[in-house]
C-alpha cells in the first residue's frame, strides 16, 4: 500500500470513528471545526451587538429592535441556516436566500412598529442585523478571516457616526462638487481615452496623461479634505502636513507671511514650513512607485533621509517654540476643479514632450537640466514624466537623479520664499534646515549608488 493510500485509509477510519462529520461548502468538516465556525459567528454577532447596544443605551428595555444578545442570535442563525442548507449549489443558495428574506420581513415589521411609535426613520440597526446574518453564514462556510474583518470594519463604521456626520458638516458644496468632478473624470472620462502614443516620439498618450492627472489631483484633494475634516484647530503643523500633499509652495508662502506679521511665532512657523517642504518627499515617492516600482525603490533611500531630516528639524524647532499656532481659513484653497485639471494636463503633456526630446538629443544631461528648470515651479509634472520614461525602459538611476534634482531645486525655492518674505526671524532656521535636508539627500543618493554597484 502506498503512503498516500495509507494516509487516506487512516483519515477515513478516523472520520468513521468520530461519527461527527458534516459537509459544508463542499468540504468535509469535523465537529471541532464546526464549533470553531459557530464561535466566530457568535463573536461577530456579539461584537456588532455590543456597539448597537451601547449606541442605543438610552432606550428603555424592550424599546430596541435588537441588542447584544439578539445580534448574537442573528449571527448564529446565519451560521446554522447555512449548515442545514445542504451542499447542492442551487438548493444551498435558495435556502440561505429564504432565510435572509425571512429575517428582512421580520425586521421590516419591527421597524414599522417602532416608526409608528417614535417617528424615527433610521434603518441602521436593521441593516446591521441583516449584515450580521450574512457574516454568520460566511463564517460557517469557512471564510473566518473575511467575516471577522468585515465585522470589525462594520463595528467601526457604526461607532463613527458622530465623527462622520461632523466631517460632512465641514465640507462646503464646492468641495463636494469637486469630489464629484474628480470621480467623473476617473470613472467616466478616463476609460474612454485612447491608450496609445501620438506625435513626436509617440510622447502624447491621452490615457496615461489623464491617469496621471487623476493621480495627482486625488492626492492633493485627499490632503485638502484632511485639513477640512481635522479642523483648523488641529494646529498649523498638522495643517502643514496635509498642505504638503496639496500645494507645499502655497503653504510656505502663507506661513512666511504669518511669520512677518507675528515675529514671536517664528520658531513654530519655521517648523511648519519645514514640515510642509518635507511632506513633498513621501508624496514624490508614492507617485513614482505607483507608476514604476523600480524607480520608487531607487528613490526611497535619499527621499527617506530627506524627509526624516526635515521632520526631525521641524520637531526640534516646534518643541522649542513657546507658542502653539493655529491655522487659519486662508491657508489653502480647493486644489481641484476642471480648469486646474486641464491646465495641469497641458503642462504635463508639455513636460513629457520636453523630457523625451531632451533625453533623445542630449541624453541624461538634458533631462537633468529640464528637471532643474521644472523644480522652480512644480515637482509633480516632472516626477510623472520621468516615471513614465523609466517604465518605458530608461535607467532607473537616471530617473531617480532627475527627480531628486527637481525635489532639491523646489526645496531651495521654498527656502528662498521663506527667507525673502518671512525675514530674519525665520531665515536661518528655514535656510539651515533646507541645507541639512539637501545634504541628507546627497548622502542618501550616494549610498544608493554604492549599494547598486
Amino acid at each position: 500500500m502506498s503512503l498516500a493510500n495509507a494516509q487516506a485509509a487512516i483519515a477515513t477510519g478516523e472520520r468513521a470513528k468520530g461519527g461527527c462529520d458534516y459537509d459544508v461548502d463542499d468540504m468535509d468538516v469535523t465537529e471541532i471545526q464546526l464549533l470553531q465556525r459557530l464561535a466566530v459567528a457568535l463573536g461577530i454577532g456579539l461584537l456588532i451587538g455590543a456597539e448597537r447596544g451601547w449606541a442605543e443605551r438610552g432606550i428603555a428595555e424592550g424599546g430596541r429592535i435588537a441588542g447584544i444578545r439578539t445580534f448574537g442570535l442573528f449571527a448564529l442563525l446565519g451560521a446554522v441556516w447555512t449548515l442545514i442548507s445542504g451542499t447542492h449549489a442551487i438548493a444551498h443558495a435558495i435556502v440561505i436566500g429564504l432565510g435572509f428574506v425571512g429575517l428582512a420581513v421580520l425586521l421590516t415589521a419591527a421597524h414599522w412598529l417602532r416608526t409608528e411609535e417614535t417617528r424615527s426613520l433610521g434603518v441602521t440597526t436593521e441593516a446591521a442585523a441583516l449584515l450580521t446574518f450574512a457574516l454568520g453564514a460566511i463564517a460557517m462556510q469557512g471564510h473566518l478571516g473575511v467575516s471577522a474583518s468585515v465585522a470589525v470594519v462594520t463595528t467601526i463604521l457604526l461607532g463613527l457616526k458622530p465623527t462622520l456626520h461632523a466631517w460632512l458638516t465641514r465640507l462646503e458644496p464646492d468641495e463636494v462638487h469637486a469630489a464629484l468632478k474628480l470621480l467623473l473624470i476617473s470613472v467616466v472620462v478616463l476609460p474612454v481615452l485612447p491608450d496609445r502614443g501620438f506625435g513626436p516620439w509617440q510622447a502624447f498618450n491621452p490615457y496615461e496623461i489623464g491617469w496621471m492627472v487623476v493621480l495627482v489631483a486625488g492626492i492633493s484633494f485627499v490632503g485638502y479634505v484632511a485639513i477640512k475634516v481635522a479642523g483648523l484647530r488641529a494646529g498649523v503643523i498638522l495643517a502643514a502636513v496635509a498642505g504638503g500633499l496639496v500645494a507645499s509652495t502655497a503653504v510656505t508662502l502663507h506661513l512666511s507671511r504669518m511669520a512677518r506679521r507675528e515675529p514671536g511665532m517664528h520658531r513654530a512657523l519655521a517648523a511648519a514650513i519645514l514640515t510642509a517642504a518635507s511632506t513633498v518627499f513621501p508624496r514624490i515617492a508614492v507617485i513614482g512607485t505607483l507608476i514604476e516600482p523600480a524607480l520608487g525603490a531607487r528613490m526611497a533611500p535619499p527621499l527617506a533621509l530627506m524627509a526624516a531630516c526635515g521632520y526631525g528639524l521641524a520637531l526640534w524647532q516646534w518643541k522649542s517654540s513657546p507658542v502653539s499656532v493655529a491655522a487659519d481659513g486662508s491657508m489653502l484653497q480647493n486644489p481641484f476643479d476642471l480648469k486646474t485639471a486641464l491646465q495641469f494636463g497641458a503642462l504635463l503633456a508639455l513636460i513629457v514632450l520636453c523630457a523625451r526630446a531632451l533625453k533623445a538629443w542630449f541624453g541624461a544631461r538634458g533631462l537633468y537640466l529640464l528637471s532643474a528648470i521644472s523644480g522652480l515651479g512644480d515637482v509633480d509634472a516632472i516626477t510623472l514624466s520621468v516615471s513614465r520614461l523609466v517604465s518605458q525602459g530608461m535607467d532607473p538611476s537616471v530617473g531617480a537623479k532627475a527627480i531628486l534634482i527637481t525635489a532639491m531645486v523646489n526645496t531651495l525655492v521654498k527656502a528662498g520664499i521663506a527667507i525673502h518674505i518671512g525675514g530674519r526671524a525665520i531665515a536661518w532656521r528655514v535656510g539651515g534646515g533646507v541645507l541639512a535636508i539637501l545634504a541628507a539627500g546627497i548622502v542618501g543618493l550616494g549610498l544608493t549608488d554604492l549599494s547598486k554597484d
